[in-house]
């Protein structure tokens, strides 16, 4: 059906594209960061706009003229459309259909505009079909991965057109007031989760159907509701077996946050569903699903802002703890993880092997407003662009490992509006071998200027005082432990935890041979407070009754009548082996 244009061969280096005062151009990736001949450049501040395809093998540009469509590998112009005024530029999965919009206008007298959203045949070049489309939100068909169903939101229905055929509406799904919809990725069967937002005191609701499944009140694959919602954002994981939903409010009533309130929802295709409890109580700043589809990153709270990855049970699987940060990227082969601190932040990134929680890098990438993996796996991209910064404007390569391969700094009076990676298909690059040594780099490293706090004048003779708003909270594998300042290793921490176990036991044995009589009026369920003599086995029985308190708390509000989600419940369920472990504790085994 979609054609590509590039050969199985080894994979070239994926290029850079820049736009801005400087005009439109394309620099080569990694090692050379020469100017690429793929396109001339175009000189001037008219390109308002450009896209890859998917595959990367096609780019397509508007001139302020024009909307042109070149193909990578060969360089060839294969189509002109006559659209000075577009705006926005998609090419379809399989490179079949290039989907353009300009801004929606009526004329003077009120008579309805033209059609604003046009659909026109990579091949051939013709018009397939025009639609209004007046808000620029969502405003892009949304394709299945091999094109074989599109769909589109109109007027609170969800329309579905299958094998590009735009004349002929194939299926509709009907929900009252249908706010938003996002496609699965991956082929058959197809998968479409919709959000409909609450009114008149019902809550919101996302549901998950198969297409073409849509018809009665069981058709939804699941089902989740809640009434603390304005907007949802959608994410499916790549498998599509799963989705994320961000709900958020623009208002905070209990006065929280300026920001208004998120949460976190989890739903699975299978029909299970859960709130994913965040330790931490703040905006939800990011989240992120690791292309295994297994578990997901989420960057909240207020700063500093924690970071924790969960499984598809939404237990956490690893707390990075806190810092300054509000973003999170995966690398696309989903062996590295990214946590940043951009916008409003200094721009502190860290590096982490996702495998071993690792810590591989901590560069600075100061004043930040865009970052983007390379395709291959290896490189990062980071830019300051406007009209977020009017300032400093440039881009940065860097290496994964915190070393600066290349660097460009926009003249003074110059801005930069936008620069990307060319993309390349999953596979095109394979995963290499996670290095922590940095790689060598000729561009000057810049030491990050050290801003010290103003003292008054009468405090400047004085020593200085170190004091902090906030504790930093390290990350789980880097906590310290009694005896010793290093983190200790998995196997360390378990060995170590016997001992002590040990060396509590015969305490315990010791004190039994002059026992003191106990208060006969002790219930026998009463957790009595213990003190083993050792620090570490005292938080863990602390943490234990913690839970076991909380168990009681679901327990009673189950009691009560109030339905419990599907983690509370598997919590419940974990009372008896959180007895056992806490009387093995209290008892020093």
């Amino acid at each position: 059906m979609g054609f590509s244009f590039r050969d199985k061969m080894a994979p070239s280096t994926p290029l850079l594209t820049v736009r801005g005062s400087e005009g439109l151009y394309m620099v080569n990736g990694p090692p050379n960061f020469t100017e690429s001949t793929v396109l001339p450049r175009e000189s001037g501040k008219s390109c308002k706009v450009y896209t890859f395809s998917k595959d990367g093998t096609l780019f397509a540009w508007n001139n302020g003229e024009k909307v042109n469509i070149i193909n990578v590998t060969n360089k060839g112009l294969l189509h002109s459309f006559d659209l000075p005024k577009a705006v926005c530029l998609e090419f379809s999965p399989n490179n079949t259909v290039l989907a353009t919009w300009q801004p929606y206008t009526t004329s003077k007298d009120g008579t309805a505009g033209v059609p604003n959203l046009q659909l026109y045949d990579v091949k051939t070049g013709t018009c397939l079909k025009s639609f209004i489309q007046k808000k620029m939100q969502n405003w892009c068909p949304s394709w299945s991965d091999d094109e074989v169903i599109c769909a589109r939101n109109v007027n609170n229905e969800v329309h579905f057109f299958e094998n590009n055929n735009f004349n002929t509406i194939a299926n509709k799904l009907h929900l009252q007031k249908v706010n938003d919809f996002n496609l699965s990725p991956g082929s058959q069967p197809y998968k479409v989760a919709v959000y409909v937002p609450g009114s008149k005191g019902a809550p919101s609701f996302v549901r998950l159907y198969q297409y073409p499944n849509f018809a009665g009140p069981q058709a939804a694959l699941a089902n989740k509701s809640f009434f603390k919602a304005d907007k949802v954002t959608m994410l499916w994981n790549k498998k599509a077996t799963a989705v994320l939903v961000i709900a958020s409010t623009e208002v905070d009533k209990t006065g929280a946050s300026y920001y208004g309130e998120q949460t976190l929802h989890y739903i699975a295709t299978n029909g299970e569903s859960a709130v994913v409890q965040l330790p931490k109580n703040g905006p939800i700043y990011d989240v992120v699903w690791n292309s295994s589809s297994t578990e997901f990153c989420a960057v909240y709270g207020f700063m500093p802002a924690k970071a924790t990855v969960f499984n598809l049970k939404c237990d956490p699987v690893f707390d990075f703890g806190t810092g300054p940060r509000n973003a999170a990227y995966y690398s696309p082969h989903g062996h590295i993880l990214v946590l940043a601190g951009f916008g409003n932040l200094r721009g502190q990134m860290e590096v982490w092997d996702v495998k071993n929680y690792k810590l591989i890098s901590k560069p600075v990438a100061s004043d930040s407003t865009y970052f983007a993996w390379c395709p291959d796996g290896e490189h990062i991209l980071t830019a300051t662009c406007a009209p977020r910064l009017r300032v400093n404007n440039g881009y940065k390569i860097w290496h994964y490992t915190g070393s600066v391969l290349h660097k460009y700094d926009v003249p003074s009076n110059g801005e930069l509006w936008q620069v990307s990676w060319q993309p390349f298909l999953d596979g095109v690059f394979p995963a290499k071998t996670i290095t922590y040594q940095a790689v060598p780099s000729e561009v000057p490293s810049e030491e990050p200027k050290v801003t010290t706090a103003y003292r008054p004048p009468a405090l400047r003779n004085k020593p200085v005082t170190n004091s902090k708003l906030h504790e930093d909270e390290p990350p789980q594998n880097m906590k310290p432990h009694p005896g010793g300042d290093k983190p200790l290793s998995k196997t360390a921490l378990k060995n170590q935890r016997k001992h002590e176990a040990k060396k509590a036991a015969k305490q315990e044995a010791r004190s039994d041979l002059a026992p003191t009589p106990a208060p006969q009026s002790a219930p026998r369920n009463t957790i009595t407070q213990s003190a083993s003599g050792d620090p570490e086995v005292d938080k863990k029985i602390k943490n234990l009754k913690k839970k076991l308190k909380a168990i009681e708390q679901l327990k009673e509000q189950a009691a009560a009548g109030k339905q419990l989600e599907k983690n509370q419940l598997e919590k419940i369920q974990k009372e008896t082996a959180l007895l056992q472990e806490l009387e093995d504790l209290e008892l020093g085994v």
